[in-house]
């Protein structure tokens, strides 16, 4: 038998060396699942009592995995953004951003920006966003002149902003791997992904200001409307399309007072927007967009809508995948089977379905899936074994051992979880690396966690899955794997290398550290709506 700690060892080294020489995550820490076993207990204790012996907790932690409901919602939001980068729905946001923002200095870049914050709003996942901003927003960029590096740093940090803004699946995934609430995650991201998305925005303003050369503005177009007069066709837009929202919403309210439903009942939750007190407030919002659209007049409100009907579907998407959860609907999964089908009626509706885009997104799914799936089989199974072998325990009283402090602590699993992160999928660091921390985490002194304000006990798993969240965030961009930089590569043209693309990472690496920052500093940012 080896000892726990040189078997550590073993396993950090294998892990390196499997993945340095090409072996795939999941196989690797399968391999090393069976050898950690083999190298704490003699093979006979191995085989000796088959189905019941060391092996058996191996099976049984792949299968408490597999078989988690919650896990089907993975699939469902990959094959919806599938849909989405196939669909025409993506390209007519941006047009319609782009008639909004495009005179504003930077104002191509911000647009990136925005729509990358509404994509992960729709589905959460990371590749599609980079190679679909990389499709679109790319060659404007380059063509009106914008400087590359910034240009290539602003699609890739803000397609990276999946794994922060909710339905991540980031997100999820550590919710089944810790058992935590993912509808309390999602909640809690919210604040801390906004907060990086503008940390993007105010940096290219500022330094397009500074510097007007890295974004010269698109050539006047002597046709477009200007100033006040394109706000209030803005206004007209919102308020015509707030004239739909707050009807639906009211004829909803109508339906549960026609059932009975939308009434106070002791022990009943109140349905959200639903019950009769409800009804006033969204008959007065109903009324304030209806004079809006009378003070635009018709005439600036048809041509806003006009200019901003792209942005309809998205947001339609938005409502329904994450109104349906916070309206207590439905839950995560069922929140993701009812995105994919909100897509594709909007595609139908719109005549852009056809059998080749549905064939190539399901096939796009399998492929992201089976990844996902091998990864989380193999690194369920490394994880089980290495804490039968008493791996967490060995851990934990090395770090204790340490005697650092309780930030000193938190800082050192952050230093692990970006170098980690350099080099190996997210997947695997959720599944191999989070059994073993945070037990540590919820051990430590709640009351020294942060500098500025507390956090409740109830919400350190929470914050720490943010924290860790953010740190994937830097993980995408970081080299020599930073994933991000070769979904760009992809789509980008041959005389962009990417040596050039990891360089205009540099800034928005920066950015990411300040808001992870932010987050240690200052925990009740995460928990402000708990």
């Amino acid at each position: 038998m080896v000892d726990i700690g040189t078997l550590s060892l073993l396993v950090l080294a294998g892990m390196f060396i499997l993945l340095a020489i090409g072996m795939p995550l999941g196989f690797a820490s399968a391999f090393l699942a069976v050898v950690t076993l083999i190298l704490k207990f003699d093979v006979d204790i191995l085989f000796r009592d088959f189905g019941r012996g060391p092996f058996s907790v191996l099976g049984q932690a792949v299968y408490r995995q597999m078989t988690n409901y919650v896990l089907i919602s993975i699939p469902l939001f990959i094959f919806m953004a599938a849909l989405l980068e196939r669909t025409g729905i993506a390209r007519d946001m941006y047009n319609s951003l782009n008639v909004w923002l495009s005179r504003m200095r930077g104002g191509i870049a911000v647009v990136t920006s925005v729509m990358a914050v509404i994509m992960a709003a729709m589905s959460g996942i990371i590749g599609g966003e980079v190679v679909l901003l990389g499709l679109i927003a790319l060659p404007q960029m380059l063509r009106l002149g914008y400087n590359q590096n910034l240009a290539i740093g602003t699609i890739c940090a803000s397609g990276s902003l999946g794994t922060m803004i909710p339905p991540s699946i980031v997100l999820i995934f550590y919710g089944l791997v810790t058992e935590t609430s993912i509808k309390a995650l999602f909640t809690a991201s919210f604040l801390p992904g906004f907060m990086l998305a503008s940390f993007f925005i105010v940096y290219i303003l500022i330094r397009t200001r500074l510097n007007p050369s890295l974004a010269p503005l698109p050539p006047e177009d002597p046709t477009a409307v200007k100033g006040s007069e394109k706000g209030m066709r803005f206004l007209g837009f919102l308020a015509y399309f707030g004239l739909w929202i707050t009807g639906v919403l009211f004829l909803r309210a109508v339906f549960f007072w026609a059932t009975g439903e939308g009434y106070v009942t002791e022990g009943v939750d109140p349905i959200a927007l639903g019950m009769v007190y409800h009804m006033p407030w969204i008959a007065g919002a109903f009324g304030l967009c209806l004079a809006a659209v009378f003070l635009v007049g018709r005439e600036r409100t048809r041509e806003g809508w006009e200019m901003g009907k792209g942005l309809v579907a998205p947001v339609i998407v938005i409502g329904v995948v994450l109104g349906s959860i916070y309206m207590g609907i439905t839950g995560i999964t069922e929140a993701a089977g009812m995105g994919v089908v909100a897509v594709f009626t909007i595609s139908v509706l719109r005549r852009e379905m056809t059998f080749d885009i549905v064939w190539d997104s399901l096939m796009r799914t399998l492929k992201s899936t089976g990844t996902i799936i091998w990864v989380t089989i193999g690194a369920a199974a490394l994880a089980a074994a290495y804490t039968l072998a008493g791996g967490p325990t060995y851990v934990a009283n090395m770090i204790v051992a340490a005697e650092l402090p309780t930030m000193g602590i938190i800082l050192m699993m952050m230093l692990i979880f970006l170098i980690m992160g350099m080099f190996m999928d997210w997947v695997g660091i959720v599944l191999l690396i989070m059994p073993v921390f945070l037990p540590i985490v919820l051990k430590l002194p709640v009351e020294e966690l942060g500098y500025l304000g507390g956090l409740d006990p109830r919400h350190v798993a929470v914050w720490f899955g943010v924290l860790f969240c953010m740190n994937m965030q830097v993980s995408f961009l970081s080299p020599p794997f930073g994933p991000a930089a070769f979904y760009l590569k992809s789509v980008a043209p041959p005389h962009i290398t990417l040596t050039a693309i990891f360089r205009g990472f540099l800034p928005f690496i920066c950015l990411q550290l300040c808001a992870l920052a932010v987050l240690l500093i200052w925990p009740p940012i995460v928990t402000v709506f708990l």
